[in-house]
């Protein structure tokens, strides 16, 4: 499991990193004006409909679904499945997308109802909105076939994807003048991004023997039971989403600049979270159903506290880089072009609020894999909903004398107490309990983070100081050696405390035996079987 969490972090990291390339470029041309806010509008927007009805809620239902009926009924039960939702996919999505070009006006004034006081804006985020929405079409089409792949045990295509999206859009922006404007080229990176995420997983998924075709619509048991745990996945999503549209809607009336600072410091923000904890979700949630769907409940638990670890041990120094050197992080990679260091001080700040919730939004893919195993979408649904609902109260609380830090800060809120929430329930019938090797590197990795704090709080004044006479790349370099600091630190502790064997174990390119839990930090590693298949 560890082997495929690296595969899809690995993937997603270099997506990430690409994706900053992408922003800096976006930081450069666009800068935090209004027609970069006018951009993210019409980017979100897609974007908050695939979160709902594509990635958060399908896979949530789909691949355990998908996972379940292939073990215990076989390829061609699963496959038919795959084929029906398919085609249901394909008819709705359309219909969606014709709905959405008619009445984008609409759909903006509803969403960022703060633009209508600036008509040109309005109108651009209108047009911008109708070449980015087909991109949702796109996605949700990849979003089935990924997952199709997950419950396969292949997870490269499907986290390499996403490196499309920058690559089209930063070749968009370099041919801005082609599409008449920076925005427009923007746009249209976006879409074209689409097409070649299409491709990549859809090729992917052929080559599996996998690949879907139209199917006439039954509503079997199978199709049922889907739909049964699509529900609940799809409010609990809606609800989450809900808290993000009302971000874009508060921000729009907040003064110019705030929209992109929300989106800088996400982006930012999103690092940890797409690298590290979607990544163990993934992996995690079709491990587990297997597990379960074999009775191997000890396994399965086993599974999840191995996956905590991992995920924490990854996201402690991003954790800590972020409340602690927020403006370093923001002035060294966005403080170009129209970027001034007024909105990187903006994005500092959005940063450092949405750090304080980064623990659960790593780790609640992993808190709520059990559940979605077993087929229950309805418990996480009330955890978000409660969590949701707590978000936008402390939204309208802290709008006012926050501005967009505290919009970021009731993100935070609202996701630890979705977070606190699953947890509790998940311990009430015994679908998650912390063993001995948990709690022990609990506690180191605690120490570990402190110690870095505390490095990285006394050299952040001397190391600005060396650079200040620098004409050019003062921002880069104190950034580049701040983290090569921490990072030589951080990965000492890391080796004193848990042990070179998990080192050794990190460095295996082998499954291990199926049925066996991973072994903790400390501790063997398990013996190795097949090569991953990707």
């Amino acid at each position: 499991m560890i082997n495929r969490i690296l595969t899809v972090g690995g993937f997603t990291l270099l997506s990430r990193l690409t994706g900053f390339l992408r922003d800096i470029m976006l930081a450069a041309i666009l800068g935090a004006g209004p027609v970069a806010d006018a951009f993210f509008v019409a980017f979100r927007l897609p974007n908050h409909f695939r979160a709902i009805f594509a990635e958060g809620a399908f896979n949530a239902a789909f691949i355990p679904a998908y996972a379940r009926i292939r073990t215990q009924s076989g390829a061609g039960s699963a496959a038919m499945f795959g084929d029906r939702i398919f085609t249901l996919l394909i008819a709705t999505q359309t219909a969606l997308l014709a709905l959405a070009l008619i009445f984008t006006p609409q759909v903006i004034e509803l969403l960022a109802p703060g633009f209508s006081r600036e008509p040109h804006q309005f109108d651009l985020a209108v047009s911008l909105t109708r070449i980015t929405f087909p991109y949702l079409l796109l996605i949700t089409l990849v979003t089935l076939w990924g997952g199709i792949l997950n419950a396969l045990h292949r997870f490269a295509a499907a986290a390499a994807a996403p490196i499309l999206l920058n690559l089209s859009m930063m070749a968009t922006l370099a041919l801005a003048a082609f599409f008449g404007g920076a925005g427009y080229a923007a746009a249209w990176g976006v879409l074209i991004s689409g097409v070649l995420q299409a491709a990549l997983v859809g090729g992917d998924t052929l080559r599996a023997g996998a690949f879907t075709a139209f199917r006439a619509l039954r509503l079997d048991a199978d199709v049922r039971r889907f739909f049964k745990a699509l529900l609940p996945a799809t409010i609990g999503s809606a609800g989450t989403q809900l808290a993000l549209f009302a971000d874009t809607i508060i921000a729009s009336f907040l003064a110019t600049g705030a929209i992109s600072a929300l989106y800088y410091a996400d982006r930012i923000d999103q690092l940890p979270i797409g690298v590290i904890g979607i990544a163990v979700g993934t992996v995690l949630l079709p491990e587990m159903t297997h597990k379960i769907a074999a009775g191997d409940h000890a396994g399965a638990r086993s599974a999840q506290n191995r996956a905590i670890e991992f995920a924490l041990l990854l996201a402690i120094p991003c954790i800590v880089a972020f409340l602690v050197v927020p403006d370093v992080i923001m002035r060294g990679l966005f403080l170009r072009g129209r970027f001034t260091a007024g909105d990187a001080h903006a994005a500092a700040l959005t940063l450092m609020a949405y750090t304080i919730g980064l623990i659960p939004f790593v780790l609640i893919r992993s808190v709520v894999a059990p559940f979605l195993a077993r087929g229950d979408t309805l418990t996480p649904m009330k955890a978000a909903l409660i969590g949701t609902a707590v978000n936008i109260v402390f939204k309208v609380a802290l709008m006012g004398s926050l501005a967009q830090v505290g919009l970021a800060l009731a993100t935070s809120i609202g996701a630890w107490v979705n977070f606190i929430v699953v947890l509790w329930l998940a311990a009430r019938v015994g679908h998650i309990a912390a063993d001995a090797k948990l709690k022990s590197s609990l506690v180191k990795l605690a120490a570990a983070g402190a110690a870095l704090a505390l490095l990285l709080f006394l050299a952040a004044p001397p190391v600005a100081a060396a650079l200040s006479a620098w004409p050019r790349f003062r921002n880069e370099s104190e950034l580049i050696v701040l983290a090569l600091l921490g990072g030589v630190l951080y990965g000492a502790l890391v080796l004193a405390l848990f042990g070179r064997r998990f080192l050794s174990l990190m460095r295996k390119r082998a499954q291990t035996v199926p049925g066996a839990p991973i072994e903790a930090f400390e501790g063997t590693s398990a013996p190795p079987a097949g090569p991953d298949e990707l």
